[in-house]
């Protein structure tokens, strides 16, 4: 499995996270012909990439000098650019995501809808060159997860647009949600509204390093120095070690001895609806010799906040404990496969390359079981046996 990790120490930025990509061995040509392809004047910017240091520690500078005053554009505008260019599918969806990321935010900061969203600098065309050139970079790389550093908040004050506006500036703040942060950095933009945006759409995982061995390591650099930190984003470029995929998830927990039975299967279907990755119930006797039950939730790290709300509005449990856990698990894929009972759709779980197991879909299997009148269980059997060879 290949793994991208950004070690954002001093932050990150849409510049910075392209020059880290083109400093760790995408070719710079990947990005030139990857912004060439959409339909912009070609005579109003121009791309370069530059070696330079911060600190001491050299890095690479991804620059787009734009020349001629860029009119500001809408969301829809950039959307329909993107779709229409000859961009290859997987630069075109990730390119997407990180714009309809950006959307999201400034619709809810300035309260619109996300069709009337109007960008400002990030509508310009060093941004737009910034997403779609990472895209291009990480689609080149064909990574299958991207995990990053928590991310220094910053402080002061950013000129904008609209005016003086805190740091972080409110979209990258909206951007944030989900995502944990630090203060441990000195004062100025760390994190701009591109580079949350790039990992808010594509990053899987936030914390430490996962297990992995490591091929290569790229520097990009900001545009700014800052007096405390190397204004240095790195990219760590390996493979999972051992064929297993690791990842961190937070742990949500609570007692509940009051409350209605009935409503209790209610909480679980809500709870993986809204994202929880696991969630369970197991008895308890508490205090007062009284039944009880421990609820407990697996849930992304983004996800940590809503699902603790939900748990707090929908239960009778007036708090919760959390803490982050690492889990080490089986690839797991769903694959179709043709079998006597016709396609099925399956779980495929590999060790590395090696296949260790497949495991029915029960809906699948009810439905087969139901359309043909067999035995659930006899169903199971046939696809167990058939669909691993």
């Amino acid at each position: 499995m290949k793994i991208l990790y950004f070690d954002c120490f001093a932050g990150i930025a849409g510049d910075m996270a392209v020059a880290a990509l083109i400093d760790l061995g995408v070719p710079f040509e990947v990005v030139r012909a990857a912004v060439a392809s959409l339909p912009l004047p070609h005579s109003s910017y121009s791309l370069a990439v530059e070696k330079t240091s911060r600190k001491g520690i050299a890095a690479t500078r991804f620059v787009v000098r734009v020349e001629e005053h860029q009119p500001h554009r809408h969301y829809a505008d950039i959307a329909a650019m993107i779709e229409e260019s000859p961009l290859a599918p997987g630069v075109k969806e990730k390119a997407q995501r990180i714009f309809f990321r950006l959307a999201e935010a400034e619709a809810k900061v300035h309260g619109v809808e996300i069709g009337r969203v109007h960008f400002h600098e990030v509508g310009a065309v060093d941004s737009i060159a910034d997403i779609v050139a990472a895209a291009a970079a990480i689609d080149y790389l064909g990574i299958d997860a991207i995990h990053a550093s928590p991310l220094p908040l910053g402080s002061g004050f950013v000129e904008s647009a609209h005016g003086r506006l805190p740091v972080p500036a409110p979209a990258t703040a909206e951007l944030l949600r989900g995502i944990p942060v630090h203060g441990a950095a000195g004062a100025g933009e760390r994190v701009t509204p591109t580079g949350a945006a790039i990992l808010a759409a594509l990053a899987t995982g936030f914390g430490p390093v996962p297990a992995m061995t490591v091929a290569a390591v790229g520097s990009g650099a900001g545009s700014r120095d800052f007096d405390d930190l190397p204004n240095v984003v790195r990219a760590f470029l390996g493979e999972s070690g051992a064929g297993l995929d690791r990842d961190e998830v937070q742990v949500i927990e609570t007692h509940i001895d009051d409350m209605n039975p009935e409503l209790l299967g209610y909480v679980l279907e809500r709870l993986l609806e809204e994202g929880a990755l696991d969630a369970a119930f197991a008895p308890l006797q508490m205090k007062k010799n009284r039944p009880g039950v421990r609820l407990t939730v697996v849930a992304p790290p983004e996800r940590l906040e809503s699902l603790a709300g939900l748990i707090l509005r929908e239960t009778t449990a007036i708090g919760v404990r959390t803490y982050p856990v690492q889990r080490v698990k089986l690839r797991r894929e769903i694959e179709e496969r043709q079998t006597s009972l016709g396609p099925v759709r399956v779980k495929v779980l590999r060790d590395g390359e090696g296949l260790v197991r497949v495991a029915p879909e029960y809906e699948e299997c009810r439905r087969i079981a139901a359309e043909r009148g067999m035995p659930l269980a006899e169903v199971y059997r046939i696809v167990e046996r058939e669909a691993a060879l």
